[in-house]
């Protein structure tokens, strides 16, 4: 009887790469090099945290990443396909595929809770009864059936991020970018944020890019880690790697700045 041949699993082809970006700003003695020969791999279901002080690239980082900024250098590749000079209706199909988070939960003041989460169907053209239905399961999801008719100014810091959460989630997008999205938020308001961006990428399958400046958020909820420090990676690891070992100094300053916050 023939020996049956041993087939070895693939490894996972990442949801999302950079490779080689670079980003710059003004020109001559003003120029900024914010971005420096980035190369970084998602994996799909992953929670990536992109981490560094402020300065280091990270928002760059994001808006390169939705193509909100142009690389100058490099390619941003999602499921393998470089995206970085989509226009038109490719680039639309590809920010759909990517919802946003933000820190200061970039909420409409006139529109309700429920107004909020269905503004990205309503540009989309989604039918109205179809978009109730799913505005509704959205509030829901997030904890906030409750307050669909609340404005952004009768909600408190954390509902008003459940709000932004709810949004980001509307085009079902397949990729969740978190841009400092707790840092805006009071210690248990974070925690309970947390729980429920864990529990998005466990129930939903969602990939999670966390972008922040806090090296607690990431070791509560991060699988992997890239550190930013001038532009550049300065070392990619897992949460355990990184404080167990951390290899460069950008990391070991950010390891001391979270051990003292415990």
């Amino acid at each position: 009887m023939p020996v049956q041949p041993i087939t070895l699993a693939q490894p996972p082809r990442p949801i999302l790469s950079l490779r080689d970006v670079e980003k710059t700003y003004g020109r001559g003695k003003k120029q900024v090099d914010a971005l420096r020969g980035v190369s970084l791999d998602v994996f799909p279901g992953e929670i990536f945290g992109v981490i560094g002080p402020s300065g280091a690239g990270k928002s760059t980082l994001i808006r390169c990443i939705n193509l909100l900024e142009r690389p100058e250098k490099g390619q941003v590749l999602i499921d393998g396909v470089d995206v970085t000079n989509f226009d038109g209706r490719r680039l639309r199909e590809v920010r759909r595929s990517i919802g946003m988070v933000f820190q200061h939960f970039n909420l409409l003041t006139n529109r309700t809770a429920a107004g909020n989460v269905a503004f990205p169907m309503e540009i989309l053209g989604v039918p109205k009864v179809q978009r109730a239905e799913r505005v509704k399961q959205l509030l829901a999801f997030v904890g906030l059936e409750d307050k669909a008719d609340r404005y952004p100014s009768e909600l408190s810091g954390g509902e008003k991020q459940r709000v932004g959460i709810a949004r980001a989630l509307a085009t079902e997008p397949r990729i969740l970018l978190c841009d400092e999205a707790t840092s805006a938020l009071d210690p248990d308001t974070t925690v309970s944020i947390l729980n429920l961006l864990r529990s998005i990428n466990q129930r939903l399958g969602l990939t999670i890019v966390m972008v922040t400046h806090q090296m607690h958020v990431v070791r509560a909820i991060c699988d992997r880690v890239a550190v930013l420090d001038h532009g550049r990676v300065a070392e990619v690891g897992t949460v355990s790697e990184l404080f167990s070992n951390p290899q460069t100094s950008a990391t070991r300053r950010l390891v001391g700045e979270a051990v003292g916050f415990a």
